[in-house]
């Protein structure tokens, strides 16, 4: 497999899916690569040379923010949102929705599974 960045690339995936794997790169910003870099875009990425990967890599570094780097500016921010203490922080804080989805149903990914209230009376015991 091939490595960039300190990501393995899958080996039998053209070279434009291929980059798409590393975090911070989609089509768009994997075409643009190919382009500016002249590479075949459907030539696998096990067929890639050592220089061509190099190139990639170097080409990432200097022109795109991508894997670590993102990660840590991405965390950063959310820190920065959490310490200054405004609405959005707090919502990263408590594990809510920051965006203003509704959380009386859905919000599951967010909220994590279900936690079941003791006593809580059903509506069927209502009636």
């Amino acid at each position: 497999m091939p490595r960039l960045i300190g990501v393995d690339i899958p080996n039998d995936k053209r070279t434009v899916i291929a980059l798409t794997y590393l975090f911070g790169i989609g089509n768009t910003t994997a075409n643009k690569i190919c382009e500016d870099l002249n590479l075949d875009k459907s030539r696998r990425a096990k067929e890639l040379s050592d220089e061509e990967l190099a190139a990639i890599a170097s080409y990432a570094e200097s022109n795109l923010l991508a894997e670590g780097v993102l990660r840590r500016t991405n965390a950063a921010a959310i820190n920065r949102l959490r310490d200054i203490a405004c609405y959005r922080g707090l919502r990263h804080r408590r594990g809510l929705p920051a965006r203003g989805q509704r959380t009386r149903t859905n919000a599951r990914s967010r909220k994590g599974p279900k936690k079941t209230v003791a006593g809580k009376k059903s509506v069927k015991s209502m009636k």
